[in-house]
C-alpha cells in the first residue's frame, strides 16, 4: 500500500530538514528524503561543520606551538593527524543522529534513498544498497537537494590529488604543498587550515582580488593577512591545465601578460564554485523550468511553475549558504500552511572562519555606489579595543556603511576577532530598520569585542571615543 502525505521534503539538509520540521509543527503529515544515508546535507556531513572543526584544532595547534611568545612554556608539541581526523568526524556523527533525533521527536518520517518524481504528485524512493524501491503520494513537493562542487573544464576530481573540499577533509598526512585554485570562501578556509599544519599553501586565483563579491577594503586586508600568515597569492592567473605526475600534479597557468608558471604539487584543491544538484530528480517529468544557470525558477513564495513543486536553499538563485536554506525552509512551510512565510535578502550574513574571521551583511561600498546611493562610513579598528589587545588578537576593523539623510545601516563588514559572532548585531539593527545612532546609544559591555561595533557606529559620525 502507497504511503500518503500532504508534503515531502526531497533532501535532508539544512533547509530540507528544517522545513520538514516546522511543516510537522503546523500538522502536516511529512515526509523527507535524504540519499547521503545520514541527514545534514553537504554542510554537516562534507561542509561548514567538518571544516570548522579543523579549522578550530589547526588554529589550536599553531596557537600552542607559539606559546612560548606569550610567556607559557611548553613541551615538544607533535600533530597527531589522525586523532585530530577522528575528533572531527565525531563532532558531525554526534550532529546528524542529532538531527534524526529531531525529525522523529517532531513525527516527521524519513526515508534513506534517492528521491525522484514519478509524477507531480508521486515521488519513488530509490535504496542502492538493497535495490529497494517505494512509491509514496504527496499534495505538495519541496525540492531541497542542495548543490555539488564545480571543477574546471576537462579536469576531474580524484579526491586524493585532484581534490574538492570534500577530499580536503580527509587527508591522511599533511601535504608538503598544495595549490589552491580559487580565492573564494571555500577555498581560503582550506587552505587555512593546512597552511596551520604546515603546508606551502599556493592560491592561484583568476581576478585581481580574493573573496568576489565583498567589501574590496575587507577583501584587500584579509589578503594582507593571509600573506603574513604564509599563504602565497598568485591574482590574475588562470589554470590552463591541470596533470597528474609521479609526486602530484602539474598545474599549468598563465598570468594576464601571457607569463606561463607551472606548480608543481602533491594536492591540488579546486574551489571554484558549486552547482545545482538538480540531476536523478526527473524535473523533465514534471515539466520544472530552469534558468541559465541550471537552477530551479521559482517565485517569491518558492513556488515552481507546478502548483504544487516547491523548492528552496541550493537549488535556486542567492547565495549557496546553509543559513539561507534554513530560512527559506521555513518561510515556504509557512507558506504552504497559509502563514505569510518570508526571507528578508538583504540581512543574510556571509562569514569566513579563517583566523582572523571575515563576515559581511548587507549592502558593500561597491554596490552602493553602482546604485548611486549616498552613504557615511563609520570606522573602528580592534588595535584600539581594550579586549582585543588583551589577549593579543587585534588584527582588523569593523566597518558600517549608513544612509547619508536617514542614518539607516545599509551593511556592515568585519574582520577580526569573532566577526561571525558580532555580526548578529547588525543584523538585528537592519532587520527592525536601525541606525547607526541606535547603535552608538546601546550601551556595550566592557571589555568585549562588541564594544568595537558600537565604536564603528559612533564614527559614522565622527564622534568615536578611542581613535
Amino acid at each position: 500500500m502507497e504511503d500518503k502525505f500532504q508534503a515531502v521534503v526531497i533532501g535532508g539538509g539544512p533547509g530540507g530538514y528544517v522545513c520538514a520540521i516546522r511543516l510537522s509543527q503546523l500538522g502536516l503529515k511529512t515526509a523527507c528524503i535524504e540519499s547521503r544515508g545520514s541527514l545534514g546535507g553537504t554542510c554537516l556531513n562534507i561542509g561548514c561543520i567538518p571544516s570548522k572543526s579543523l579549522l578550530n584544532l589547526s588554529e589550536e595547534f599553531h596557537k600552542t606551538k607559539n606559546l612560548t611568545d606569550k610567556g607559557i612554556e611548553v613541551g615538544e608539541i607533535k600533530l597527531n593527524l589522525s586523532k585530530m581526523m577522528k575528533n572531527k568526524d565525531k563532532a558531525v556523527s554526534a550532529l546528524t543522529k542529532g538531527v534524526e533525533f529531531l525529525l522523529k521527536k517532531n513525527k516527521v518520517t524519513y526515508f534513506k534513498g534517492t528521491g525522484s518524481f514519478k509524477s507531480k504528485n508521486e515521488i519513488l524512493i530509490t535504496e542502492k544498497e538493497n535495490k529497494k524501491e517505494t512509491l509514496i503520494k504527496t499534495d505538495r513537493v519541496i525540492i531541497a537537494t542542495g548543490s555539488l562542487p564545480v571543477s574546471l573544464p576537462g579536469i576531474e576530481f580524484d579526491e586524493k590529488i585532484i581534490v574538492s573540499s570534500t577530499g580536503a577533509l580527509k587527508f591522511d598526512q599533511v601535504p608538503k604543498k598544495m595549490v589552491v585554485v580559487g580565492g573564494g570562501y571555500i577555498g581560503l578556509e582550506m587552505g587555512s587550515v593546512w597552511s596551520r599544519l604546515g603546508t606551502e599553501v599556493h592560491v592561484v586565483e583568476f581576478l585581481d582580488h580574493i573573496t568576489p563579491g565583498m567589501d574590496k577594503e575587507i577583501s584587500e586586508q584579509f589578503m594582507k593577512i593571509l600573506k603574513k600568515q604564509g599563504i602565497n597569492f598568485h591574482m590574475q592567473h588562470k589554470v590552463e591545465k591541470i596533470k597528474k605526475s609521479k609526486l602530484g600534479a602539474i598545474v599549468s597557468t598563465k598570468d594576464k601578460e601571457g607569463n606561463k608558471k607551472d606548480f608543481n604539487t602533491d594536492i591540488v584543491l579546486v574551489s571554484v564554485g558549486r552547482k545545482p544538484n538538480t540531476s536523478g530528480l526527473g524535473l523533465e517529468k514534471v515539466g520544472i523550468d530552469l534558468d541559465e544557470k541550471k537552477r530551479i525558477k521559482t517565485d517569491k513564495h518558492f513556488k515552481t511553475n507546478q502548483d504544487n513543486i516547491y523548492a528552496i536553499g541550493d537549488v535556486i538563485a542567492g547565495p549557496m549558504l546553509a543559513h539561507k536554506a534554513e530560512d527559506e525552509g521555513i518561510a515556504v512551510a509557512e507558506n504552504i500552511a497559509g502563514q505569510s512565510g518570508h526571507v528578508n535578502y538583504d540581512t543574510i550574513p556571509g562569514v569566513i572562519y579563517t583566523t582572523p574571521e571575515v563576515a559581511s551583511i548587507g549592502k558593500t561600498e561597491e554596490q552602493l555606489k553602482e546604485l548611486n546611493i549616498k552613504y557615511k562610513i563609520g570606522k573602528f579598528s580592534f588595535m584600539a579595543n581594550s579586549r582585543a589587545k588583551a589577549i593579543d588578537d587585534a588584527e582588523g576593523f569593523v566597518k558600517i556603511l549608513a544612509d547619508e539623510k536617514t542614518d539607516r545601516v545599509l551593511g556592515a563588514h568585519l574582520i577580526g576577532p569573532h566577526a561571525g559572532e558580532l555580526i548578529a548585531e547588525i543584523g538585528v539593527a537592519m532587520e527592525f530598520g536601525a541606525s547607526s545612532e541606535d547603535i552608538a546609544r546601546t550601551c556595550h559591555a566592557h571589555p568585549t569585542f562588541s564594544e568595537a561595533v558600537k565604536e564603528a557606529a559612533l564614527s559614522v559620525d565622527k564622534r568615536a571615543i578611542h581613535s
